[in-house]
Parts: C-alpha cells; structure tokens; sequence
C-alpha cells in the first residue's frame, strides 16, 4: 500500500536513521551488486545474492521460498501464551505484513527495471527479506488461532497509531498514484523513485517497530521485532548512499 501524502513529507514526520558506510564495489561486471560485483562477506569472501544468481524469475523463486522458511519457522517457535486478537502482538502482525507486502511489490518492480545494479542489488535483497518475515507473521497468527484479518482499523494497536494513518495507508507506505509512477518509470527514473519511496516506507516501518517493542512483552516478537529494525536501518544506510550517488 502507500503514503497519500508526498514521500518529503514523510521522510520529515520520521527522522533518518543514521547513515551507514558506503559500500564500494568494483567496477567491472554486470551482476546487481554495486559497481556490477557482489559485496564481501564478514569473512570476506563474496557471495552472491539472490538477485544476482538467478536473475528476475529465480528472485520470485527466492522470494516465494523465503516466504515459506519464515513461515516454517515461526510454526517451528514455541508459544506458552496465545495473544489475544485485538493485542499489541497480533495488530503488529497483520499491520506489518501489509507493509511488508508493498515494500516486496516495489522491491520486485525495481528489480526488474532499474538501471543501476546497485539498486537492483538493493531491491531484490528487501523483497526477498521482507517476504521471509512475511512468512513469520503469518505463522504467528495461525498458532496463535488468529486469522489474517481484524475487525478493528489499521494501526489501532498504536497509542498513536489512529492519527497516523492517512486515506487507510499506514506510515511510510506510497499511495496508490506513487507506485504507478513507479511502474510506468523508466531508465535512471526508476531507481530514483524506487529510493525515495523505499527510505520513507522503511522510515515509517521502523516507527512502527519502536512501536511494538515499547509494548509487547512476546520474546518472539522482540526478538524478530529487532532484526526487522536492524535490517531495515543497514537498508536506508543503502538506500541513502545510492540515492546520493544518484541524485534526485
């Protein structure tokens, strides 16, 4: 889903997270790693992603695999107490693979379209990881015996979280108007407007994780609450050093 307001002005409602180092990449290839090679590793060897083995039809693999790993697993985590359907934990579920849903189609979209491999890189890891945590969720509320849907609305689970949502979109996300730009862009205009849309929408789900980390007291949500946030925040380091190499 999307912000119905512009993406400036949710980038404002939510300051940026620290910028992380900019990765330099060679200069020589042509896989989506940056500068066309694939980042090192911890170890220092080089690994190449998703993205960059299989290209566009083994990403969708790779994205529906993850979906159902992340699913697997959160079947796989015990749960001694079941949250209720209208709490903290199971508004954040739904409410995040919403989000996480439109974060995988505009990952998808730039992956296929972008011009820069960097920012092919970038989206196709976002859409593969987001679907993972997906899964995750989604396995959550079917131990919990909870559905997919709630009858309360979006963001109800926030102290705040009424007053953040605008036209039915949750923080962050692009409006309906912003993703068909997305489609219709070409050349270096997708990988602008891919990183505009993306830094807001990972801005406005990292409020949302704070969000749920100040309230649930659920080992299972924190914990995957937290590497949400960090993954999201080594994204816009990403995201903002591509867009700044960029332009626009």
């Amino acid at each position: 889903m999307a912000t119905p307001t512009a993406a400036d002005s949710t980038a404002a409602e939510f300051p940026a997270a620290d910028d992380g180092p900019e990765t330099d990449g060679p200069e020589t290839g042509d896989g989506p790693g940056p500068g066309g090679g694939e980042p090192p590793a911890a170890d220092g060897e080089l690994h190449p992603s998703p993205a960059r083995r299989f290209g566009t039809l083994g990403l969708a693999l790779a994205v529906l695999v993850g979906l159902l790993l992340g699913y697997a697993g959160g079947l796989l985590t015990p749960h001694f107490t079941r949250p209720a359907d209208d709490s903290v934990e199971a508004g954040f579920a739904r409410d995040m693979t919403t989000h996480h849903a439109q974060a995988v189609e505009m990952g998808m979209i730039a992956f296929r379209a972008a011009s820069d491999p960097e920012v092919r890189q970038i989206a196709g890891d976002i859409a593969t990881g987001q679907q993972g945590d997906i899964g995750i969720m989604q396995a959550w509320l079917r131990s919990w015996g909870l559905g997919p849907n709630s009858s309360q609305p979006p963001m109800a689970w926030m102290p705040d979280g009424a007053g953040l949502v605008k036209d039915g979109l949750m923080p962050g996300m692009a409006t309906p108007q912003q993703l068909a730009q997305l489609r219709a862009a070409q050349g270096v205009d997708v990988d602008r407007l891919f990183l505009k849309l993306m830094i807001n929408h990972h801005l406005g789900g990292i409020h949302m994780v704070d969000a749920v980390l100040a309230e649930t007291h659920d080992d299972d949500v924190i914990e995957t609450a937290k590497i949400m946030k960090n993954t999201q925040q080594t994204d816009l380091a990403n995201l903002q050093a591509a867009q700044k190499r960029l332009g626009g």
